[in-house]
């Protein structure tokens, strides 16, 4: 994990729940001790189940694989939201994902999300040598939480998957903190997640 001191906090919440929610407690703990170390700094925060990107369709998928030159005004307008993330994503240096498992990967609404910031010649390129990411130089910290599924066990796919598309658009310097299994030991589990935040974020 490379140390550095964040001053521009992006955190992505994709629990559908508000209360009760083990990822956002966690992320809250994360984003606090994080923003502590550094007064200047400033968080961006997206909240997936109050705003959750729209799924793709045609029209976004003819918009993207226009030349931006030659783009109409409705397919300016189709890609507007995702321009929008897409500043988001750049403009941080820290990304903070807080998700939960479900049914064995991520929530719709973050792949809806991943989606939109997956763009070809703006977050990644072809090359002859195949893909490159262009968000080189950021952190990215997963927060998961799960009821049942152990994180890196053979049924998860939602941290694997996190940590692959990140690599895919150059975040490579990514953390993983789990609080999975909480159907058993809860208490233990979220105590011990919130240590390894205290230790990374200290």
């Amino acid at each position: 994990m490379t140390s550095q001191t964040p001053t521009q906090i992006l955190r992505i919440d994709a629990s559908m729940r508000r209360q009760g929610s083990v990822s956002r407690a966690l992320a809250d703990t994360l984003v606090e001790r994080l923003i502590a170390n550094t007064p200047t700094g400033s968080v961006t925060h997206r909240d997936l189940a109050e705003h959750a990107p729209a799924f793709l369709d045609e029209a976004w998928i003819g918009a993207t694989f226009t030349p931006v030159d030659a783009r109409t005004d409705d397919q300016k307008a189709t890609l507007a939201r995702s321009d929008a993330l897409v500043a988001e994503l750049q403009a941080a240096d820290t990304l903070v994902i807080a998700t939960p498992i479900y049914n064995f990967g991520v929530p719709a609404a973050l792949k809806a999300w991943i989606d939109q910031i997956a763009r070809v010649g703006v977050t990644f390129k072809y090359t002859e040598s195949g893909p490159v990411g262009l968000l080189d130089g950021k952190r990215a910290i997963i927060v998961a939480a799960s009821g049942g599924t152990q994180a890196g066990s053979a049924i998860d796919f939602a941290t694997p998957y996190l940590k692959h598309v990140l690599g895919f658009i150059g975040i490579h310097d990514v953390e993983i903190i789990a609080a999975d299994q909480l159907g058993q030991g809860a208490e233990e589990k979220i105590a011990a997640a919130a240590e390894r935040i205290e230790a990374l974020a200290a």
